[in-house]
């Protein structure tokens, strides 16, 4: 299929992974994207065309199949965005074709390199948007929450030493990184690590042997496939310590609570974009389960729903999309997405004027109504309900300490 501005039918590109390691995030991406596409149909789409979306498998995530999906998107199907959940490993590779066509790219990468590429050059890359704060903004919100969690006395620690473990992908060694400078600040002491090591695995006995030696208060590990911190977390428990245990994003999905069933409750995991459990983030999550199913996670799917309809709203505004090579078209919606803050299921999406990247709260601005918050949850079930335990106001349970914690 080929399309223009002047056809009745709008086509939406979709990089995602649906096989592979994030196999099952990439699901929900494109579930995320399918479901924001029919409600916006509904609605009598883009000023009167319909949105179409089609999905590019991005396997593996390397820049190289990344960078060709993105071609083929442009090339063979003439799209005039492209919005999806995350692609780890493609260094923004992926953004030159875009640059090329001039079209609207509104990812979750969770890059701190974004910024960079996007103030390098802002004419070229007008259109590249990241739909959630960078990588960097988990590790120095961490630190913020644990420091919060021993202020309040929901919890108190029996040591200020932190035990950090990150995977070898760049994305989580930025994290641990920005935890481990963060972590003096707030009266932490850095106990072990940054000790990367080599992802993907699910055999992580050698290191929890040594952070078992440091006895840390927390223990977090940067990684963020859900099947590998699912076997951390399992490997962990053969010999628990009193240790806050944090990891980053994968547990959050509902196949690490398959896993680890009872063993898993507990766990703290956070996302810089998530669901909020208001009456909006619950009509969405009831919604979603009920065409996607039980299995699914609504609280990986909100991010792409959440960018389309942002997308749609911006290009309404602007008076209609463009396809490839309508440059002027798509820098006027490029401006209201700038100019637009959007509330939707995962919160206010707000993107910085120099960064093209959403605003966090309050990792960085201090009002909930202009910043995606960076949402903490607790594993408090088996089946794997999630408690919302910060940041407030948007925390709907509190914290409970840990089941493996010995008195």
């Amino acid at each position: 299929m080929r399309g223009s501005a002047d056809d009745n039918v709008i086509p939406i590109g979709s990089m995602v992974p649906l096989t592979g390691p994030s196999a099952a995030d990439g699901a929900e991406f494109r579930n995320g994207v399918m479901m924001a596409v029919d409600e916006i149909n509904d609605r009598g789409g883009i000023l009167g065309k319909r949105l179409q979306p089609i999905f590019a498998d991005t396997k593996m995530q390397t820049a190289e199949e990344v960078t060709a999906a993105a071609r083929w998107l442009i090339d063979r199907h003439q799209v005039h965005a492209i919005v999806n959940g995350y692609n780890i490993g493609t260094q923004n590779s992926e953004y030159e074709a875009v640059a090329d066509a001039g079209i609207l790219y509104i990812h979750h990468n969770t890059l701190l390199q974004h910024h960079d590429t996007v103030i390098s050059d802002p004419d070229r890359y007008f259109g590249c948007f990241m739909a959630d704060p960078a990588e960097y903004w988990y590790g120095q919100g961490f630190i913020k929450f644990i420091s919060w969690l021993r202020d309040t006395g929901q919890w108190v620690p029996e040591s200020n030493r932190i035990a950090i473990v990150s995977g070898s992908k760049p994305y989580s060694i930025v994290i641990a990184n920005a935890m481990a400078a963060a972590a003096v600040q707030f009266g932490w002491q850095l106990a072990f690590g940054p000790q990367v090591v080599l992802t993907p695995t699910t055999e992580w006995r050698d290191v929890l042997k040594q952070v078992r030696a440091v006895k840390p208060a927390v223990i977090a590990n940067t990684h963020f496939y859900t099947g590998d911190l699912a076997h951390f977390h399992l490997q962990f428990m053969e010999e628990p310590t009193n240790s806050l245990v944090y990891l980053q994003y994968g547990a959050m999905h509902q196949s690490f609570s398959d896993i680890t069933q009872a063993k898993g409750v507990g766990v703290i995991v956070s996302t810089m974009i998530g669901l909020l459990r208001d009456d909006i983030g619950k009509h969405f999550s009831e919604l979603y389960l009920a065409r996607f199913g039980q299995g699914s996670t609504p609280q990986v799917g909100c991010q792409s729903h959440t960018a389309m309809h942002h997308y749609a709203v911006a290009a309404s505004i602007a008076g209609g999309t463009g396809g490839p090579g309508d440059f002027e078209q798509n820098r006027k919606i490029a401006r209201a997405l700038l100019q637009t803050v959007y509330r939707g299921v995962v919160g206010c999406v707000r993107y910085h004027p120099d960064w093209q990247a959403a605003v966090p709260y309050p990792d960085f601005v201090q009002d909930p109504s202009l910043g995606t918050p960076h949402l903490f949850y607790q594993v408090h079930s088996q089946k794997g309900v999630l408690g919302l335990v910060a940041p407030e106001p948007y925390n709907t349970e509190r914290f409970v300490v840990p089941s493996w914690f010995s008195t």
